[in-house]
């Protein structure tokens, strides 16, 4: 940011936190429309300045992930903790210690003009918040968090790299991503429709739940080759023993997110589930944990997928080497060479073996 920039931003800053102070409602300020702008999760245009150099992120979801893996981490002044996820920040280590300006509707208006962000990365979720922050007149960018599916995740890549000017590497990112959905769906095709997995995954939440048709667990089982049980449930939610018997799953993924209700040990020690066909095949598996939750959302969300697909069909993906794929995603995308050791922490993370 230039001299000039600066100095009107901290005058600015001085207005808006006076007013916050005395309680008063100031008028919104104008976001400028430049030349440059993109479309974000929710449709909306967000003009964008001449140059991004200072990025607020008040969501979860792999938003900060998306930003560092295209070449905006040392563009990152706030954001959400992502300390619960150590590989992360073994690979962008100056992002262990900023701060933190809210997230969702729960923000620091304040903190967030003190900052003089350029952009804000924000959730499809918080409408309320997103529009305060717009009032502050910052560009927001909307992004999915976990309501979206895989079209819309691409969609998403392809904005943030055109916010970040890295648009080929946004397009690489892409282009791996299509390259091995389309070689999933080459290998499950033909696999007959009686012989089709079907998968309940346990989505995070304080009870025992999942995701329906209108979530990203739905999309993380279906380009597996899966076929989800509760697709009909639209966004997910609770789900009683009972519901679960007569979907009678041949396989259950369990979320590794900390709020999950269910683990892969409660549901295999609950005898209510004791008649489930995946309990008893002892066919349940807990979803590794590489620098994001490999069944949410985010860049590396592909390599989940990859996994799912294996742990369902090892004869349909033999010869496709899970480590293998891992290791050359962390070369070609975050440029860092990933160990063995650090591999195997994916799956000791999630209270699982190695699947190679």
């Amino acid at each position: 940011m230039n001299k000039g920039k600066r100095y009107f931003h901290t005058a600015e800053i001085a207005l808006w936190i006076a007013f916050v102070l005395l309680g008063l409602s100031p008028v919104a300020a104008p976001v400028l429309c430049y030349e440059k702008a993109v479309v974000d999760r929710t449709g909306a245009r967000v003009c964008l300045p001449p140059a991004i150099e200072r990025i607020i992120v008040t969501c979860y979801g792999g938003a900060s992930h998306e930003i560092a893996l295209l070449g905006g981490a040392d563009k990152i002044v706030a954001q959400p903790s992502v300390e619960k996820f150590p590989q992360f920040l073994k690979i962008y280590q100056g992002l262990a210690n900023l701060p933190d300006a809210g997230s969702f509707n729960n923000i620091n208006l304040e903190q967030i003009m003190s900052l003089s962000p350029d952009i804000v990365f924000a959730s499809v979720t918080s409408t309320q918040g997103n529009r305060r922050i717009r009032e502050l007149g910052i560009p927001v960018a909307v992004v999915g968090t976990g309501r979206t599916d895989i079209d819309s995740l691409l969609k998403e890549f392809h904005m943030v790299g055109q916010i970040l000017g890295t648009e080929k590497q946004a397009a690489d990112l892409v282009c791996y991503w299509e390259k091995k959905l389309s070689q999933i769906h080459e290998r499950t095709a033909s696999i007959p429709g009686l012989k089709k997995k079907k998968v309940f995954y346990t989505s995070s939440g304080t009870h025992f739940g999942t995701d329906g048709s209108l979530s990203w667990g739905h999309h993380f089982i279906e380009a597996s080759g899966g076929i989800n049980v509760a697709k009909d449930l639209n966004h997910g939610g609770g789900v009683t023993p009972e519901q679960l018997l007569v979907w009678n799953p041949d396989v259950i993924i369990s979320s590794t997110n900390k709020s999950n209700g269910a683990s892969a040990d409660d549901i295999q020690n609950n005898p209510k589930f004791r008649n489930v066909k995946a309990v008893t095949n002892n066919a349940i598996y807990p979803c590794p944990i590489g620098t994001f939750w490999w069944d949410r959302p985010s860049p590396e969300a592909i390599l989940g997928i990859l996994w799912l697909a294996g742990t369902l069909y090892p004869d349909a993906m033999k010869g496709i080497d899970i480590q293998a794929e891992t290791m050359l995603f962390y070369s070609r995308f975050y440029h860092y060479k990933l160990t063995e050791k650090e591999y195997n922490a994916f799956f000791k993370k999630s209270g699982q073996a190695k699947r190679k």
